[in-house]
């Protein structure tokens, strides 16, 4: 891969850093390339590319996060209970249509079922597909729009007992979204800014594309472009879009010992709450998970990531707690059977000392 663009840092990088960060990145082909990292406060940021730069820098560029909006909601869900505004078992459909008959199944859903992906829910709805599938590479979500879901949700009938079995849902994730706006009166995407961004200075991180030339752009397989995700009623899943520098801010209000942390008690026990391992799945329960990260030991100690991939972009995030070292990458370029972008930033997060 060519780098077009010098190597910008936000606070001055250590050099080994920003050679480990040059060295990743030849194993990334990818249109534009973020790869940031911050070891106590002090970040290092790579970018890169085989297209040319545009005006606006790189790493000020708002990316698609895709799945890995799914911290974000962690997080505001986490900070909700924190207030007392919810409770974590609470149930679902209890708060999104009191009184509304469902299925025994769905009754038993509660709020850390769907985060967890423990709900019984399937991926997506049944009835997605036949909407998505003429329009699968340009546009699959955005004719499924909030109230679709939620009556989804309402006449569903779980594939499993909620809380027995770990099946990855967006659909779940989606259903949480609506429940906590019906929950609080407050539309998801101004409940998010409220308890989320705004509390942590993501100024530069939102739902929807912002002014013209401030988003990037993403790419398929071939180098062409893809038009802006439209997630429709799947926000809370996969909607977030933010740059690497917010990114980096997101992460390290996760860590210890990070410059800035929060000082609201809600938001300090939320940032809490959600680095805790509350399930094990797998093989001999290999596989383990806090409330939205999942978690894998290291030498140095255990990591905290998430990954996300839209039509056209990807993501990832992840930091070791205590050690004040987090790692944000993004790219522009439609993930592949031989993509090497998640596995380069995951080296990053768990081969540093």
């Amino acid at each position: 891969m060519t780098d077009t663009t010098a190597a910008p840092v936000t606070v001055p990088g250590t050099p080994a850093t920003a050679r480990l960060l040059a060295e990743a990145a030849r194993a990334v082909d990818a249109p534009d390339l973020v790869l940031a990292v911050s070891r106590n406060g002090v970040r290092t940021v790579h970018t890169g590319g085989s297209a040319e730069p545009g005006p606006v820098p790189r790493e000020l560029m708002a990316y698609e996060l895709g799945s890995a909006s799914k911290p974000y909601a962690g997080l505001l869900l986490a900070r909700l209970v924190a207030q007392g505004r919810v409770r974590y078992e609470d149930r679902a459909a209890d708060l999104l249509a009191p009184g509304f008959p469902v299925h025994p199944a769905v009754r038993r859903i509660t709020l850390r079922h769907l985060l967890t992906h423990t709900s019984g829910l399937p991926g997506l709805p049944a009835d997605f597909y036949p909407q998505a599938v003429p329009r699968w590479s340009t546009d699959p979500y955005g004719g499924y729009p909030a109230d679709r879901v939620v009556r989804a949700f309402l006449r569903a009938r779980p594939r499993h007992r909620p809380g027995t079995r770990w099946h990855y849902s967006n659909f779940a994730v989606s259903v949480l979204g609506h429940t906590l706006a019906a929950a609080t009166g407050t539309p998801w995407e101004v409940l998010l800014h409220q308890q989320v961004l705004a509390p942590l200075g993501l100024d530069a991180t939102r739902v929807r594309p912002g002014p013209d030339g401030t988003d990037a752009v993403g790419h398929r397989r071939d180098g062409t472009p893809v038009p802006a995700l439209d997630t429709g009623g799947f926000t809370a899943a996969g909607a977030v879009r933010a740059t690497p520098l917010d990114l980096l801010t997101f992460l390290e209000a996760h860590t210890e010992g990070a410059a800035g942390s929060p000082t609201d008690s809600s938001l300090a026990a939320a940032l809490t709450e959600v680095t805790r391992p509350v399930l094990r799945r797998g093989l001999r329960h290999a596989h383990t998970h806090t409330l939205t990260w999942f978690q894998h030991p290291t030498p140095y100690g255990p990591v905290l990531f998430h990954a996300g991939a839209t039509l056209g972009q990807q993501a990832f995030l992840g930091f070791r707690p205590g050690t004040g070292l987090a790692v944000a990458a993004t790219a522009t370029r439609r993930v592949h059977r031989a993509d090497t972008f998640v596995a380069t930033a995951y080296g990053l997060l768990t081969e540093t000392r």
